[in-house]
């Protein structure tokens, strides 16, 4: 996080210096001959210093009355996924409050971080973290799960945080998602869809971790997690453009009825790591691409082996024995063809662990 402090009191500018990130504090309180390049002084409103950083961090930390705080940051207020962590430090540190994006903007989790720092009583009043339950709107997000299903991720907060019966449903990314110390809160109910199905009266809301599309849940208000627990195994021919893997990969996966969202990385022969188009599509959409030589991916028993990619690239097979490797778990897409390339698709086992 890009964090930026702002003070404009003596006590203010003395607790700026024990927090990290730069430091914008009132110049009057600039001791004689000092210089540090995160220290920023000024003489400006502080609406006006406001207004020109605002975009610029992605957390602000001001040691300023929660009032004038308030005031400040109101003409600049857009929504939860756009605005800047807010957090207010009283002038003499007692208290770290998380005023603004306490979930999404990850306020919360530096007010305690701030707090530990400064010895002081960290305020969180966001329910999910006062009742010890599970956030919606970032569940995972640590792990690099994304979500689908914004517009359910309110009401779904609300039943949950009121204690109402809430169905989850895990069919693959990481075990490891509850971080909190406390047990998981008994309106949790771990189940199946298909479980739900035969009742879905039973739960308010659900909550489903998977990398399958699903059209019409059980549940109308469904917030779906998308965990990278999928790795795509490519075979190309040289110079296939990175439009023509894209456009085969979001057919393959559509067809399959899989979410591109949960796409981990991409995995190939050595031979190919130097293709501009595979290249292309990888820098594209943030996916690292994993290269195995020929004797390694010849280890793999595939199976869709092929006389020609033997001849060729010294491995009967690519694209599964890649996918495979990479994930780590099973095959769920065996080899598909076109005429310029290979895919195949593999599903990462956590409970064994990734490769």
């Amino acid at each position: 996080m890009k964090t930026a402090a702002i003070a404009i009191t003596k006590h203010g500018a003395a607790i700026a210096q024990q927090l990290s990130g730069d430091r914008f504090i009132k110049h009057k309180f600039k001791p004689e001959g000092e210089s540090q390049d995160d220290i920023i002084y000024f003489d400006s409103p502080i609406k006006g210093l406001t207004a020109e950083i605002w975009p610029q961090y992605d957390a602000l930390i001001y040691i300023v009355s929660l009032g004038a705080v308030v005031r400040t940051i109101a003409p600049f207020l857009q929504d939860k996924y756009e605005d800047p962590a807010i957090i207010v430090v009283d002038d003499k540190a007692q208290f770290v409050i998380s005023v603004l994006s306490g979930h999404v903007g990850g306020a919360n989790q530096l007010t305690q971080k701030i707090a530990d720092r400064l010895g002081a009583t960290a305020i969180i009043t966001t329910a999910s973290d006062v009742g010890k339950t599970i956030p919606v709107d970032i569940l995972g997000r640590a792990l690099g799960w994304t979500t689908e299903g914004e517009q359910f991720i309110t009401p779904v907060s609300a039943a949950v945080v009121n204690e109402e019966n809430i169905a989850f449903v895990q069919e693959c990314g990481e075990l490891n998602w509850w971080q909190r110390k406390t047990p998981l809160p008994k309106n949790i109910a771990f189940t199946t869809l298909e479980k739900i199905e035969a009742a879905p009266d039973r739960f308010k809301a659900l909550l489903c971790v998977t990398d399958r599309i699903i059209s019409n849940p059980p549940i109308r208000q469904t917030v779906f997690y998308r965990p990278k627990s999928l790795v795509l195994g490519i075979g190309c021919d040289r110079g296939t453009s990175c439009e023509r893997i894209e456009a085969f990969v979001v057919e393959t996966l559509e067809k399959q009825g899989l979410s591109f969202q949960s796409v981990r990385n991409v995995a190939t022969a050595e031979a190919k790591r130097d293709e501009p188009g595979l290249n292309r599509f990888c820098e594209k959409y943030g996916l690292e691409l994993v290269c195995y030589a020929s004797e390694t991916l010849k280890g793999v028993k595939a199976p869709n082996p092929s006389a020609m990619v033997l001849k060729h690239v010294g491995t009967p097979g690519v694209s599964e024995p890649a996918a495979m490797l990479s994930s780590g778990g099973t095959l769920i897409v065996p080899k598909q063809k076109t005429k310029n390339m290979t895919l195949a698709v593999a599903r990462i086992d956590f409970e064994k662990g990734e490769r």
